[in-house]
């Protein structure tokens, strides 16, 4: 088959990678692609959002397949348009993207098929959300942005007056530009974040392993928040019991919801969860893939990609549902720039990537690389994510540090406790395996 991984980041590259592993791939492109994916697949220079220039190279290649990582041609209505004219894409429709695309939708969309997740309120007006802010008794509180800001348009205000800096930011400074035109407020939960991600084909679902990702920018999960600073897979922290409750009370139930409302989910449908006291509660949905969640999910799969993720785009993810798993653990780190998740300089050169990859059971994606005058330089906050395999999380982590170590570039910063958490917990928790 010939395949369009649409996207230039790390979660993009590790999808190429796993496809290219697959027996049965033809032509791997990827568009626009990145310096890393360039030694796996052909890169062709269009605009992940290019919503024509991506249909056109996905028609002049034959493709079999398009696997649309980000979220920006997602919710702009690229699947629909590769649908069209008949090319099979992994990834939503724009109507069923919305449950990313708007959290006051995601917001509604549990309420009405009764999934679990905190109480919300949205706001289009400034004033009235500042009149709320002001009204406010319980802190901290929950404030997001409501379309897509990359990961960064949500703030936990501890006070009164980091609620109202918060609301003035999004919506009068328009700091996530036309995302804050529309805020929501949530009650804070108390528990554990966990990611767990599934591919869906409309009807079946098909839940994959668990990983657990770190958004804070600095060690002990302090400073602001970040698209991810690394991630591990799997975890104790997800029991059987859990599990369950997870693929039964939020990943089924909006599944069939979105199919009943008529905007059927196909794709890698994302649930961002907290792990309360009184159970997992949805804290987001995503319509693709974590990152860096993926790329410690990606080295694990032992499955055939292609065959999983052509099954999933074409109704027949039912046939493939049996995923099955390296038993490895996988840690992930990403090194970023020294100003991430300020604004960042391009352009510096990355040396050591190499000897990294040289290293048994490592894997090196590229987030936000290019090619200058003959060299790989930076391009992005974040520019690498560092992957090892282990016998358990210890000896994936090592190895990640030791692999991470190889690599260098001007302001180059990385978080050194990924997984800490899940290191000090008690060994004796129960280990769950996606179903």
């Amino acid at each position: 088959m010939n395949v369009v991984v649409v996207g230039s980041g790390g979660r993009e590259h590790a999808f190429v990678d796993a496809l290219a592993r697959s027996s049965g791939i033809g032509r791997l492109v990827a568009a626009p692609g990145n310096a890393g994916m360039a030694e796996q697949a052909e890169c062709v220079p269009i605009a992940a959002d290019d919503i024509e220039g991506q249909v056109r190279l996905a028609k002049d290649i034959a493709a079999d397949l398009v696997v649309v990582g980000p979220e920006a041609p997602l919710v702009a209505g690229l699947v629909d348009a590769l649908e069209a004219v008949g090319i099979p894409a992994l990834g939503p429709s724009k109507e069923a993207a919305r449950i990313e695309g708007s959290k006051a939708f995601m917001k509604d969309l549990c309420k009405r098929a009764r999934i679990p997740t905190a109480g919300s309120k949205s706001f289009t007006s400034s004033s009235e959300a500042l009149a709320y802010a002001e009204m406010l008794e319980a802190w901290p509180t929950v404030i997001k942005a409501d379309g897509l800001a990359a990961g960064k348009g949500v703030v936990i205000a501890k006070d009164q007056q980091q609620a109202i800096s918060a609301v003035r930011s999004m919506m009068l400074d328009k700091t996530f530009g036309d995302a804050g035109d529309r805020i929501v407020f949530e009650d804070f939960l108390v528990g554990e974040e966990l990611s767990v991600m599934a591919l869906v084909d409309g009807e079946t679902v098909a839940v994959l392993e668990p990983s657990r990702d770190h958004k804070a920018a600095f060690d002990g999960d302090t400073g602001p928040n970040t698209g991810g600073m690394g991630a591990f897979s799997p975890t104790r922290l997800l029991t059987s019991r859990t599990y369950d409750q997870i693929e039964e009370r939020v990943l089924i139930p909006v599944v069939h919801a979105m199919a009943r409302e008529g905007r059927p989910f196909r794709g890698i449908l994302y649930a961002g969860l907290m792990l309360t006291e009184d159970g997992p509660m949805v804290l987001e949905f995503n319509a693709r893939g974590g990152d860096p969640e993926t790329e410690v999910l990606m080295p694990r799969l032992k499955s055939d990609a292609l065959t999983l993720f052509h099954g999933a785009a074409t109704g027949q993810l039912a046939e493939h549902a049996d995923i099955e798993w390296a038993t490895e653990a996988a840690c992930g780190v990403v090194l970023a720039d020294g100003d991430y998740p300020g604004k960042v300089t391009p352009g510096k050169r990355i040396l050591g990537v190499a000897a990294a990859k040289e290293r048994p059971g490592v894997s090196v994606y590229h987030m936000g690389t290019k090619e200058e005058d003959g060299h790989t330089v930076t391009a992005g906050g974040r520019v690498l994510c560092v992957v090892a395999l282990g016998r358990d999380l210890q000896a994936a982590k090592d190895l990640a540090y030791e692999a991470a170590g190889d690599i260098s570039f001007d302001g180059m910063r990385l978080r050194t406790d990924i997984g800490w958490r899940e290191l000090t917990r008690p060994a004796t928790e129960e280990l769950a395996e996606a179903p």
